[in-house]
This record gives C-alpha cells, structure tokens and sequence, in this order.
C-alpha cells in the first residue's frame, strides 16, 4: 500500500461524489476525512438551492452536516438513494473500512443505499486487501472474539484511544479489535467466517459492494464504474 494521500487528492475525490448528487435524494454521509469533503461541498449545494437528506453514519458525520446546513433523516424514515463514503483500502470492488471505528452504522448505510460511492485518494489503492481488520465488539466478548479470530489466522490488538486513558469506544457504546491476516486472499470468505463469531457487532470487510470508486489525485479525479 502507498503512502499517505493530500489533502488536495481527498478534496478532489469527495467533491467529485458529491457532483453525483441530485434533487431529490436522500444521501448516505460516511465517516472520515475524504467524506467530510464530500459533506463539506453538498452543504454548499444545498445553500444554492440543492434539496437533498442525509442519512449519518456517525456522531462525526452528523455535526458536520448540521454544521453546513445539510436536513437529515434516518433509515426509519427513508431509504438512501445513495451513499458516500471513504475507505482504509480498496481492491477490486471490496474495502477494507473502520478506520474512524464507524463501520457497522456505515455498513447498514452503505449497503441500504441503491448506489455506493466510494471515495480514496490513491495511497489506499491495492491489489490485494491487507490491512488490518477492524472488528466492532461486544465488550464482554472481547476475549472470546479474539481467540477466534486466533484460530481464524489473525492477530487482534484492542484499538486505544489516542488522548484518553483506555480503549476507543464506538458509538454504538463496543470496543474495537484491530486483527492482522496479511494478505486477504479470499476477503468473501473470511467475511463470513467473522460475522458468524458470537460477540462480533460488525466488521470492516466490505465485500463486492462498491458501485463507483472515485480516486482523487493532485491533478484530476479516476472515477470507475460497474
């Protein structure tokens, strides 16, 4: 995997997602720093006039959106037309995602959504996925979880907060396993054996779920389409 991307390649990406959005929809909001340019740039529609809904996937992704002026709503309410979102890495059609510990609320956005709009710059392109796995959990599973995620050939590290005492806790009030597989050679597989392991809330394999990647660089944007 490349290095870390520019600001000025995340700018390009989200914005070109948000250009996909029309009047009318309701709007999946990813979590991240990609996704908060694409939620930046659709608070500047929706002041000249464009009327859309977002959906948050966060706590973050929320305030940014009353921040810019965006009306929300909630999956019991309607159904994403579409969804933006970053990404931790990219191969093919399938992600690895959680970096923000946002998977599981993203995960039932983004596959609710009838388009999926991924959004990278191109330090998370790869051909194969091998990033780390982030694993939301049940706190009283913590254990158990990562010694099945052992014998399924992983490494699994509690995730720490960074500027606090103690582990990062989600919004969903559960604890995060980041687990080491190396390459990822079958993503499909190893999805399911993770979901079907009691305790674990949601993971950050996105598998076969992307619709269009749009990939910001320092000059233009690379958007790819089923």
């Amino acid at each position: 995997m490349k290095g870390g991307g520019s600001d000025a390649a995340k700018e390009r990406a989200g914005e070109s997602a948000a250009e996909e959005i029309r009047d009318g929809m309701v709007v999946g909001l990813g979590t991240g720093s990609t996704t908060a340019y694409a939620i930046r740039r659709l608070g500047t529609r929706v002041d000249a006039g464009l009327d859309i809904r977002g959906i948050p996937t966060s706590l973050q992704a929320r305030t940014l959106a009353q921040e810019v002026g965006i009306p929300l709503t909630t999956l019991d309410e309607a159904t994403p037309d579409v969804a933006i979102d970053g990404a931790d890495q990219v191969a093919g059609w399938d992600l690895v995602k959680g970096g923000g510990a946002a998977h599981a609320r993203e995960k039932i956005v983004d596959t609710a959504a009838d388009r999926f709009l991924v959004v990278v710059d191109p330090s998370k392109e790869a051909d194969s996925l091998d990033h780390p796995v982030p694993i939301e959990v049940l706190a009283a599973a913590r254990r158990t979880v990562a010694r099945r995620v052992q014998q399924l050939g992983g490494d699994p590290t509690l995730r720490s907060a960074t500027r606090k005492d103690g582990p990062v806790v989600t919004d969903n009030g559960n604890l995060v396993l980041d687990c080491e597989f190396g390459t990822i050679s079958d993503p499909a597989s190893l999805a399911v054996r993770l979901s079907s392991v009691p305790g674990v809330v949601e993971h950050g394999l996105f598998v076969d779920c992307a619709d269009e990647i749009h990939v910001g660089t320092e000059e233009d944007v690379r958007v790819e389409r089923r």
